[in-house]
């Protein structure tokens, strides 16, 4: 079966630092493992709303930059609906031609998709709401049954529908504010009509406005069409609040979620990691104890008789006994690496990296430190998924790569080329990352299909 190439490096950030480590080395630390299967499997999104500080969507800046949104978006908000009721008459109607329909429709889903998105982007730009950007949904379900079940809940995605309900109101009062402008148009013009001259000033066309009553109808209407925008204007930063910004209650709701499934990871994490000092004690160090107590007992008996025999078994459990130092010094890196606290993520993926039994191309991009529950979190991740690698991927390679990204937040992607099939096991090593990436209040994402390659992805707020 051939291997499937390893992804390229993202695009460098600014004033970081890159390490590039290429090191095949004999051991790892030794670390819960679990059985690879065909799986892809994620931890559910954060939550897509930051609660903002109180914004005032009426301070005259906001209400100017709101009143010319909604102008462009009467205009170009029509022309995007045509587009997206077109697709969706041409795809049921397509549908007796099953996969043109059945493509026109996935379109239509993912054109909705983009509407929210750049609804989103639009509204936070415009009053700074703290929105997190909108991000595709994903089946954790392997397979063309994957597929299928990310279609439909892109489809069903309730942020998705809030923020093109939200681009649909917004064109409506587009259509308002531009009418209104037609309004601020024609008082201006009756204005103006004494001092161009013209005669033919008639209110809608049909009642005719003698002498001063042409400018003074002007004046009036240039206000009340002014203010017909400003409060439209208004009116689209209440809604846009109401819709994406949640209620108190909501909002306590979803802290208390949160952190109730951070606090669940953490629990989860701990029996975990218990659960596999104690295999690592019971299958490693305890026997190699035993041998080594063994062979000196062995060695006793034979001191009289046969001195040289005891001396080459007392060598040997010498050499049984450094061993046995090393997988303790291995476990006791597995439990706390003291070079991340010391040095930082960098060196200390740098010597994760030189220990790895397959060769690791290391690429770490951090300007700055991020907190230590951060790092922690993301140093285990990868080095449980390298461990994985090497036991049971037959991979020939592996790639890992580290970020600090713009809103804050720790990113790392460890992609090997091996057979894939990785599957989450309760107690696995897989479940571990998840639950440790949980408990420090990031998403983690394992995608690996049969035939590879395997890539995790984790993603943790620095602050963490």
């Amino acid at each position: 079966m051939t291997s499937s190439p390893v992804l390229p490096p993202p695009p460098p950030l600014p004033g970081a630092s890159a390490a590039n480590v290429t090191t095949p080395l004999p051991d790892l630390p030794s670390a819960a493992t679990v059985p690879l299967s065909s799986a892809t499997a994620s931890l559910p999104d954060a939550p897509a709303v930051a609660v903002p500080p109180k914004v005032r969507i009426s301070s005259p800046g906001r209400v100017a930059g709101a009143a010319a949104h909604l102008a462009a978006l009467g205009v170009v908000g029509p022309a995007v609906f045509t587009a997206l009721f077109g697709l969706f008459g041409s795809g049921f109607g397509l549908l007796p031609a099953l996969l043109i329909g059945v493509v026109v429709l996935v379109v239509f889903v993912y054109a909705l998709f983009a509407v929210a998105w750049f609804e989103r982007a639009r509204v936070d730009g415009l009053y700074g709401l703290g929105l997190a950007p909108i991000r595709p949904r994903r089946s954790p379900k392997p397979g063309f049954l994957g597929v299928l079940h990310t279609i439909w809940l892109q489809a069903i995605d309730p942020l998705q529908w809030r923020a093109v309900a939200s681009f649909a109101i917004a064109t409506v009062l587009g259509l308002a504010t531009i009418a209104s402008i037609g309004v601020v148009s024609w008082g201006i013009g009756l204005t103006a009509s004494p001092i161009f001259g013209w005669s033919d000033t008639r209110l809608l066309g049909i009642l005719p406005l003698p002498g001063i009553a042409a400018p003074l109808t002007g004046i009036a209407a240039v206000i009340v069409a002014l203010g017909v925008i400003v409060g439209l204007a208004i009116l689209h930063g209440v809604i846009v609040r109401a819709i994406f910004v949640p209620s108190r209650e909501a909002q306590l709701v979803e802290q208390a979620r949160t952190s109730d499934t951070r606090r669940a990871g953490a629990v989860r994490a701990a029996e975990v990691e218990r659960t596999r000092i104690e295999r690592d004690l019971h299958d490693g160090v305890q026997p190699r104890l035993v041998s080594i107590g063994m062979t000196l007992g062995l060695a006793q008996t034979k001191i009289d008789d046969d001195p040289e025999a005891a001396k080459a078994l007392v060598a040997e459990a010498h050499a049984s006994t450094k061993s046995a130092i090393t997988e303790l010094r291995q476990l006791a890196r597995g439990i706390h690496a003291s070079v991340l606290e010391d040095r930082g993520l960098d060196a200390a993926l740098s010597a994760l990296a030189s220990r790895s039994h397959i060769p690791v191309t290391l690429d770490v991009r951090l300007p700055r430190r991020c907190g230590r529950a951060a790092e922690e979190a993301v140093y285990f991740a990868i080095a449980e998924t390298l461990t994985n690698a090497a036991k049971h991927s037959r991979a020939a390679a592996c790639r890992v790569d580290v970020r600090a990204r713009e809103d804050g937040s720790l990113w790392a992607r460890i992609e090997d080329d091996g057979l894939g099939g990785a599957r989450i096991v309760p107690g696995g090593g897989l479940d571990g990352i998840v639950n440790r990436v949980a408990a420090a209040g990031g998403t983690a994402r394992i995608d690996s299909p049969q035939g590879g390659p395997t890539t995790v992805e984790v993603n943790v707020p620095c602050a963490s």
